[in-house]
């Protein structure tokens, strides 16, 4: 449980959740199971999260079309209105009815749900309720404005990026860690100076969706707000904070957002089964950290975290998101916490699975700074420098010093 024994400030924090989120449901052999939701609240109930100081939880609600239309063109959304009333009505036109997309009946509803948390979490920042605020059952990033891909049918991220920008923020800094290149969250604002998105994934050389690379850097008059870490596979804890460090922050002071908007996609696990990085829990949580100390300095406070891609549903991400949200409360939970045997009797009991004893992987965490200096012989040392090299010209920084 949650060690109280040091007082920290009360931070206030909206989460998102309600059981209704979980119609989001592709079917049993899908590997975007609705069951690593259910995890997560548990598990965050268990640890005492949504009874913090200062947390509230909210509910999420059915996006209208127009609130969709901020971000997903109309004909779009009628495809997805069609397959969710008729699912024999598959539209490959829109990436409906794929293997990565299956369609059921409610698909609309559903997804327009997730839209709604992030909406929901937005407007609760807008407002001056919360300063932070968790959704983690969205992060639907591979969403375009016209097409539904891997697992995501509508952008929730991109709606809330709307919804602050259409309520009067000038800037926001979109950073996705989740281990496949953003493309829909990208693609979307390629061409808007007011959004800055940053994307550390495995390269599209290895994974999908194959995007995301260092020359991918935004559409005219949007030069420089399109940023990709592409990683090589394998990418380890180490590497992958070296490449963050680097790259991050700098940009993150140089473009003075007003709100972060951060995605989590935890499937960058040394665990997870569908991807090739190497990361622990520990370095998920230390992104998390990192993010909610730059909204501090940058954007004062102003933070908007969802979830994403994660398919190691009972080790990873129950932990990974619980700790995101405890980043965001100011709560005291470590990776050195244990896991509640409550939920791990319930897990093991329903599942017949055993889950980690510890909220962390047991690692610990080290990095290189990029001011020790650049080595050309180190694959992910090129990797950043090549993003660097793009990018920072284009805000008044030095690809090599800054």
């Amino acid at each position: 449980m949650i060690n109280r024994g040091l007082s920290l400030p009360v931070m206030p924090t909206r989460i998102i959740w309600h059981e209704s989120m979980l119609a989001y449901n592709f079917g049993a052999s899908h590997p975007m199971s609705p069951l690593r939701l259910d995890l997560t609240a548990r598990l965050a109930r268990e640890l005492g999260i949504f009874d913090l100081p200062g947390v509230s939880v909210g509910q999420p609600y059915v996006a209208s079309d127009a609130e969709l239309g901020s971000v997903h063109s109309a004909d779009y959304i009628a495809g997805v209105r069609a397959v969710s009333e008729d699912p024999a009505a598959t539209s490959e036109k829109f990436g409906l009815g794929t293997e990565d997309n299956p369609v059921f009946a409610g698909i609309h509803e559903a997804s327009a749900r997730l839209v709604g948390g992030s909406l929901a979490a937005a407007d609760a920042v807008l407002s001056g309720e919360v300063l932070h605020a968790v959704n983690f059952g969205g992060g639907m990033h591979h969403a375009a404005a016209g097409r539904a891909s891997g697992f995501c049918i509508y952008n929730d991220a991109a709606a809330a990026i709307a919804r602050l920008l259409d309520n009067g923020v000038s800037r926001v800094l979109y950073i996705d860690v989740d281990a496949h290149h953003g493309d829909g969250t990208q693609s979307i604002f390629w061409n808007d100076p007011r959004v800055m998105t940053i994307s550390l994934h495995e390269t599209g050389l290895t994974l999908f969706p194959g995007t995301g690379f260092a020359n991918e850097t935004g559409g005219p008059g949007a030069e420089g707000t399109a940023v990709n870490v592409a990683l090589p596979a394998r990418t380890s804890d180490a590497g992958w904070l070296r490449a963050f460090h680097a790259v991050v922050p700098q940009l993150a002071a140089a473009f003075e957002p007003e709100v972060i908007v951060s995605q989590h996609g935890c499937d960058s696990h040394l665990h997870d089964p569908l991807t090739n990085l190497r990361l622990s829990v520990e370095t998920q949580r230390q992104a998390a950290l990192t993010i909610a100390d730059l909204a501090n300095t940058v954007c004062g406070g102003r933070w908007i975290a969802t979830g994403g891609g994660g398919y190691n549903v009972v080790s990873v991400v129950p932990r990974s998101w619980s700790l995101l949200m405890s980043v965001a409360a100011n709560g005291r939970i470590r990776c050195n916490t244990p896991v509640p045997e409550q939920w791990r009797k319930y897990v093991k009991e329903r599942y017949g699975e055993d889950s980690p004893p510890m909220m962390g992987d047991g690692v610990e965490l080290w990095w290189r700074s990029w001011e020790v200096g650049y080595d050309p012989n180190d694959e992910i040392d090129r990797t950043v420098m090549a993003t660097r090299k793009e990018v920072f010209p284009l805000h008044g920084l030095d690809p090599w010093f800054d």
